[in-house]
């Protein structure tokens, strides 16, 4: 099994907090982004703010230009997503950052799966035989996220989760280029550990402390 060619280029669909703090990084460490959303114009912003590293296309021509894919939208939209183009999706490092949260009626987070149930399940099983799948860039809140990436004098870590060497070697090197140290937490099988609410090493889970490589390794060692 070889990696995807095109490693340049990274597909983001969704600009909103986490799609846009991934999308930033990624140029500031030097990487090419396809930018989409279901508001073009919003697409279209972003990547005029970011330079000439970053373009706005379609959700489908985005998804099509790119070997990898970051789905950063909330977990409903991707069960809406992905079966409609799951054609597109054949082949391609897929990139998860959801979590299983939403708000009650009153405005409070609460759990959207049932407990023992990741995100990542869902968003892996709803693929292509062929896709490489990982979970990513979601084990940080939005604002940790955004403002994190390159720190100094040591850079905060984040986790992620899969099962394919290919997805493993593609999200090393995003994650690194974003200003992060990559660390693999296991298999598929631990995305639920990386998700919040409930994982352990999601930021939540470290009382909302940003963890650099030698603290993530030892609370994955626990």
């Amino acid at each position: 099994m070889t990696e995807p060619t095109n490693q340049n280029t990274t597909a983001i669909i969704g600009v909103g907090n986490i799609g846009g703090a991934v999308a930033r990084h990624l140029v500031r460490g030097g990487k090419s982004v396809v930018l989409a959303s279901n508001d073009a114009s919003n697409a279209e912003a972003r990547a005029r703010e970011l330079g000439s590293l970053a373009r706005a296309a379609s959700v489908e021509e985005a998804i099509a230009s790119a070997d990898t894919v970051v789905l950063a939208l909330w977990l409903d939209a991707i069960k809406g997503l992905v079966p409609q183009h799951t054609k597109l999706f054949e082949g391609k490092v897929v990139v998860d950052p959801t979590n299983p949260i939403g708000f009650d009626e009153k405005g409070q987070p609460m759990r959207t799966l049932p407990e023992g149930q990741s995100s990542g399940s869902i968003v892996a099983a709803l693929l292509p035989v062929s896709a490489h799948y990982v979970k990513a860039f979601g084990t940080l809140a939005a604002d940790a996220l955004a403002a994190s990436a390159f720190r100094e004098p040591r850079r905060a870590a984040l986790y992620y989760a899969t099962d394919d060497d290919v997805a493993a070697t593609t999200i090393e090197r995003l994650i690194s280029a974003a200003g992060f140290d990559p660390l693999k937490a296991g298999g598929l099988a631990a995305a639920g550990r990386i998700e919040a609410p409930g994982g352990d090493l999601h930021q939540f889970g470290f009382n909302g402390e940003i963890v650099d490589l030698d603290q993530a390794r030892a609370a994955l060692a626990k």
